[in-house]
């Protein structure tokens, strides 16, 4: 099994095919999205804003 057959779902609930970022850079990570104690997000936002 690939990354690509994986289907996950967004944090509104909606299913995504990972098909649909082939031949893109991905970052997987898990978080804890409904905990208060998320101080991993302030990295993740630098990093994103960074590449985009």
């Amino acid at each position: 099994m690939a990354v690509y057959d994986l289907v996950v779902k967004t944090i509104r609930g909606e299913e995504v095919k990972l098909e649909q970022y082939r031949g893109k850079v991905l970052v997987i990570v898990n978080t804890a999205s409904k905990c208060r104690f998320t101080p991993q997000y302030a990295d993740l936002q630098r990093l994103y804003v960074s590449v985009v």
